[in-house]
């Protein structure tokens, strides 16, 4: 058993590069491996634009139900995507949902634009609020788990996204299946973001609960 005293207390079998397991409520960490150690974390960093949006939500600058005009920059995106067209009106719902179930690139650039304006402009916005979470790097998972964590137990309405296994999109006429399989096959599997790419090979930052 998993026991609170000391990270790497406890011997795992864990074949990843680096990993971190840490109580949301308290922050500590019950288990590290390699977590200072700079990685590609691919969409996984993601989560910090998802904290942006889920801030401005609360502050009341943004509203699940406005409407985005899609950007010619969004539209452009590659990679993981739901093809979204210049011009093409969406709602701030959907967008997150576009992020959170299909990573969806284009979706991610929406949001950024219609939090900050501009996308360079949410880039100053996520470096800041990094280091007002006392992040270093996002390239460490254990950067990664304190902004995950900040998503998780100050935003838990992004439950409402990231527990969907499948969805629609553009009144199902576009289907969505979750990137991240333990939302269906894991018990108490409540997120978080999932990532992929040639070079940072396949990372996850992962959260779930049983029996509070």
């Amino acid at each position: 058993a998993l026991t609170p005293v000391q990270a790497g207390a406890v011997e795992l079998p864990i074949r990843a590069a680096a990993a971190l397991l840490m109580e949301k409520e308290t922050g500590q960490v019950l288990y590290d491996q390699n977590e200072n150690e700079a990685l590609e974390q691919a969409s996984v960093t993601k989560v910090m634009t998802l904290l942006l949006t889920m801030e401005a939500i609360e502050k009341g600058s943004l509203h699940y139900d406005d409407v985005v005009t899609v950007s010619a920059y969004a539209a452009s995106m590659g990679g993981s995507h739901v093809y979204l067209s210049e011009g093409e009106q969406i709602t701030v719902d959907d967008l997150l949902k576009a992020v959170c179930v299909a990573s969806g690139n284009d979706a991610a650039v929406a949001l950024a634009e219609c939090v900050a304006g501009v996308t360079e402009l949410f880039v100053e916005q996520m470096n800041t609020r990094a280091k007002e979470l006392g992040m270093t790097d996002t390239h460490f998972a254990w950067d990664i788990a304190l902004m995950s964590r900040e998503l998780i137990e100050k935003h838990p309405d992004i439950r409402r996204y990231t527990t969907i296994w499948m969805d629609t999109l553009r009144d199902g006429t576009f289907q969505l299946a979750n990137t991240n399989k333990l939302i269906r096959f894991y018990d108490g599997a409540t997120g978080l973001k999932t990532g992929f790419t040639q070079e940072a090979g396949y990372c996850i930052s992962a959260t779930a609960e049983r029996d509070g």
